[in-house]
């Protein structure tokens, strides 16, 4: 079993990071339980989070999921926390294509482990170009 990933994130950002990784990966990765949900301020929330809740509910084969968000603050985080659940859904902000990369690598870490490996490809894989 491996753990499920869910982008909540403004507008396309999220089909479009899972698209960049299906790209670079060389396989469709939306069919291996990564999905990505569109959120933004002008959103229902209780529909969003009815909705979050819904895919977290179809992502999770035992394993948990794991929730990315693009902005720390923003709508898609704010609802991301409320659907934490420990040892069940773990979450984390700032998502890049390097953080969904590491994200998809190592899904078979237990659910905190991997949330805490795919933040570290936001200072691993972040560099000045020469």
């Amino acid at each position: 079993m491996t753990v499920g990933i869910l982008i909540i994130a403004h507008g396309d950002i999220g089909p479009a990071l899972i698209g960049a990784a299906s790209h670079v990966l060389g396989r469709d990765v939306s069919a291996e339980r990564v999905e990505g949900l569109k959120a933004g301020h002008d959103e229902d929330r209780e529909a969003l989070l009815a909705e979050a809740r819904r895919r977290i509910a179809a992502l999770d084969d035992g394993d948990g999921v794991l929730l990315l968000t693009d902005l720390f603050g923003a709508t898609p985080a704010n609802a991301a926390r409320e659907l934490l659940v420990p040892e069940r859904v773990a979450g984390a902000a700032g998502v890049s294509l390097p953080m969904l990369l590491r994200a998809i690598n190592y899904r078979q870490l237990p659910l905190e482990a991997l949330r805490d490996k795919a933040l570290t490809a936001a200072s691993e894989c972040t560099a000045a170009l020469p």
